[in-house]
C-alpha cells in the first residue's frame, strides 16, 4: 500500500522530473585548448521518481516469483493427489473383480 501511494505521488511530479539544471565544465586538453562541456543531471524529484519506479519494479518481481513458486507447489500437490486417487481406484477395481469372479 505504501509503495502504491509513493508511485501515485511520483506520477504527480512527472513534469517536474524533466526540469534539469545544466552544469558547465571547462576541460583543458593536453595541447592547451579548452573544451566547454555542458551536463544536465537529474533533479531531486527526478531521482526520487527513478528510485520509486525501481522499488515498485522490485516489489512486482518478488510478488511474481512468489506466485510462480506457489503455483508450482499447487501443481505438484494436485499431481500427487491425482496419483494417489488413481492407485486407490485401481486397487478398488481389482478387489471388485476378485469378488465378482
Amino acid at each position: 500500500m505504501k509503495n502504491a501511494i509513493l508511485l501515485l505521488a511520483a506520477c504527480a511530479f512527472t513534469t517536474a522530473s524533466f526540469a534539469q539544471t545544466p552544469e558547465t565544465e571547462v576541460k583543458v586538453r593536453d595541447n592547451g585548448t579548452k573544451k566547454v562541456v555542458t551536463k544536465t543531471g537529474k533533479t531531486n524529484v527526478g531521482q526520487a521518481l527513478e528510485n520509486t519506479a525501481d522499488a515498485a519494479g522490485n516489489v512486482a518481481k518478488k510478488a511474481g516469483s512468489k506466485i510462480k513458486h506457489g503455483a508450482k507447489k499447487g501443481t505438484k500437490a494436485v499431481k500427487r493427489t491425482t496419483q494417489k486417487v488413481g492407485k486407490k481406484t485401481v486397487e478398488g477395481t481389482e478387489k471388485m473383480e476378485a469378488k465378482s469372479e
